[in-house]
């Protein structure tokens, strides 16, 4: 069984950051770490993997400046090899330009079983995984809390607010896992010695078959028009006790429709 990870690649939320003042976007030049979102998704695939006791996983990744720190943390878990795909012309790209190129990458694989975040730590859109489901034309299943594989079913128990459903879906198909859905195995000393000489393979999007021109800023679907900073929180209102605090601060929470 061959599983594909998408795996994603961002700037260490330990840093403050900063924005571009031109494409109002973070500015990503900095070392790129892996999303702990999908630290789960690699340790997810590979106990798949070492239970179906023939299973392989492939890391597949969209990040600039041909950025592999976060791969190779994954490498370094126990993943058998990457695919970067790094271009200028990704630049700007949106969720839906970023779904068609992590598709495009995946399907090279043919895999039999695709996992993701349900969503980025940086992006929070959490509408990759159905996105790419639609481009490579594969049943999708969301929130997983557990998924098992039983020969070409993938029994998965989808996270609701009223519990979870038992979902079975037939594969190849895209899962995207919630956090806290395993427990990471941080990388041994032996495993990120190894990494070192896994296959990694650095693609652009001429080698997908991707025209530069329908991802990016020349093939987004938004724009930024403007950013500002969050305005400072004002002063509260202090309430002294003379025996009517009480009808007070009902009076306040009703001003305020809380109650």
């Amino acid at each position: 069984m061959k599983i594909v990870v998408c795996v994603k690649q961002i700037p260490d939320p330990a840093d403050p950051g900063a924005l571009d003042p031109e494409s109002k976007t973070l500015v990503r030049d900095q070392k790129l770490i892996l999303d702990e979102s999908d630290s789960y998704g690699v340790e997810m695939a590979l106990q798949l993997a070492d239970a179906n006791g023939e299973g392989s996983v492939h890391l597949v990744s969209m990040a600039p400046d041909n950025q592999i720190a976060g791969l190779r943390t994954a490498l370094a878990m126990g993943a058998d090899s990457a695919t970067l795909v790094s271009d200028e012309a990704l630049k700007g790209s949106d969720a839906l330009s970023t779904a068609r190129v992590l598709a495009a990458a995946i399907a090279r694989s043919e895999p039999d079983l695709v996992l993701a975040a349900t969503e980025s730590s940086d992006g929070y859109t959490g509408t990759v995984p159905e996105m790419m489901a639609e481009f490579l034309e594969l049943p999708s299943v969301t929130f997983a809390k557990a998924v098992t594989v039983d020969g070409n079913v993938a029994k998965v128990k989808r996270q609701t607010e009223a519990g979870y459903d038992d979902v079975h879906c037939p594969l190849p198909a895209v899962v995207s896992v919630t956090a806290g859905v395993v427990e990471p195995r941080y990388p041994s000393f032996k495993g990120i010695m190894s990494a070192k000489s896994k296959p990694l393979d650095q693609l652009g999007v001429s080698d997908l078959g991707i025209e530069p021109g329908s991802v990016g800023w020349a093939g987004g679907n938004q724009e930024i028009v403007r950013i500002a900073d969050a305005p400072s929180r004002a002063a509260g209102e202090v309430f002294e006790d003379e025996g009517d605090a009480h009808e007070r601060i009902v009076a306040f929470l009703e001003d305020l429709k809380v109650l």
